[in-house]
C-alpha cells in the first residue's frame, strides 16, 4: 500500500486532494510542504502531495522552490480541487459572538468580501493552514470563536459550519501535485504536461527569450511560467515552466535538449496527465511523424543520397 504524506493536520484541502488521486493510500500528515516533500525524499513515504498553486493567488512558492533544491523529485499526477471555504465554528456560536478568527493568510485573502461585509470587528489571525485553524478553534479554552476552512475540518474536529461557501469567487480551483522520487514516467497519455525548472547560464539582453524561443520554434505550448530569486543577490532568477505534451514527445524532447545547451542547468519535473484532460493539437511540422520523417530526410543527406 502506498504511504502519502501531505499538508497536514487532517481535514485540510490537501488531504481532499490526496483521496482523489490515492483513495486507498495511507495518509501521512505533515506540518508544512517541507516536511511532507522530505518524507518522500527520505523514504518515509512513497510520495507526497502538496499545493501547486491556486486560480486566484497564483504559485505556491514555497513548492516551487523545495522542487528547485535539494534531492530532485518528479511530478506524477495531478488533480485541480475546487476551493470552497466554510465558516467554522463551536456549536452555540453564533455570528455575533465571533471577536477573533482564525485562518491560512490564502482563505483571508480569498473571502475578503465575506470578512469585511459580515465580520467586519472581528480581528483576523493568520494560521499554518485552514485545517490547523479547525483544530485550534476545537479546543477547550481556545482565545479564536471562528476559523475558516473546507467542510472537511469541520467535520474532522466536531466544528458547526455557520455559512458555506464564503469565498469571493465561486470557481476558485488549486492545482495539486503528487510527487515521489525519481523512477519510470507516466506513460503518453496524449493530454499531458511536461515540468521544468531551467537556470539562466549568465543575465544578459533577450536571455529568458531564449529560452522561450526553443519551445516556441516546435510548437511547444507553455501554460505556466514563473521566476523565483536564486538567493545570488538582486536580479539573479530562475524559472519554472508548464509545457503541454511529454517528454516522449518529439517536439517536447527537443525544446527541453535546445533549452539544456543554453543553460546553466536543467532541473526535469516530470511529464504526467493533465487533470483537465485537454490535448493539444500539434502545429504543421511538429508532430512525432514529421520529426521522424525529417531526422531520415537528414540521415540522407548526410550519406550523400539526394
Amino acid at each position: 500500500m502506498q504511504k502519502l504524506a501531505y499538508l497536514g493536520p487532517e481535514g485540510t484541502f490537501c488531504e481532499a486532494a490526496l483521496r482523489i488521486l490515492a483513495p486507498d493510500a495511507e495518509r501521512m500528515p505533515c506540518a508544512n510542504v517541507t516536511a511532507a516533500l522530505e518524507a518522500a525524499r527520505g523514504g518515509e513515504a512513497t510520495a507526497a502531495v502538496v499545493p501547486l498553486e491556486n486560480s486566484v493567488e497564483g504559485a505556491i512558492t514555497v513548492t516551487l522552490d523545495e522542487l528547485a533544491w535539494g534531492q530532485p523529485l518528479l511530478i506524477t499526477a495531478e488533480v485541480l480541487l475546487p476551493v470552497e471555504f466554510s465558516l467554522l465554528v463551536r456549536p452555540g456560536t453564533g455570528m455575533p459572538h465571533i471577536k477573533r478568527l482564525f485562518t491560512h493568510p490564502a482563505a483571508i485573502t480569498q473571502c475578503r468580501g465575506f470578512l469585511a461585509r459580515e465580520l467586519p470587528d472581528t480581528v483576523v489571525i493568520a494560521a499554518p493552514s485552514t485545517a490547523a485553524a479547525a483544530l485550534e478553534v476545537s479546543m477547550p479554552g481556545s482565545p479564536y470563536d471562528a476559523a475558516i476552512g473546507p467542510a472537511i475540518a469541520g467535520e474532522h474536529y466536531g466544528l458547526v459550519e455557520l455559512a458555506s461557501r464564503i469565498g469571493d469567487r465561486d470557481d476558485t480551483v488549486t492545482r495539486f501535485v503528487k510527487v515521489a522520487p525519481p523512477g519510470a514516467l507516466p506513460e503518453p497519455t496524449g493530454a499531458d504536461r511536461t515540468s521544468l525548472v531551467a537556470f539562466l547560464e549568465d543575465d544578459h539582453p533577450g536571455a529568458l527569450l531564449e529560452m522561450l524561443s526553443e519551445f516556441a520554434v516546435r510548437g511547444v505550448n507553455l501554460t505556466r511560467i514563473e521566476s523565483r530569486p536564486t538567493g545570488d543577490g538582486i536580479g539573479r532568477y530562475f524559472f519554472h515552466f508548464d509545457a503541454e505534451g511529454h517528454v516522449a514527445d518529439a517536439r517536447v524532447g527537443e525544446a527541453l535538449s535546445g533549452l539544456h545547451r543554453l543553460s546553466a542547468d536543467v532541473r526535469f519535473l516530470g511529464s504526467y496527465p493533465r487533470a483537465d484532460h485537454l490535448a493539444p493539437e500539434p502545429k504543421k511540422g511538429t508532430a512525432n511523424a514529421e520529426f521522424a520523417e525529417a531526422a531520415e530526410w537528414l540521415t540522407w543527406l548526410r550519406s550523400g543520397r539526394l
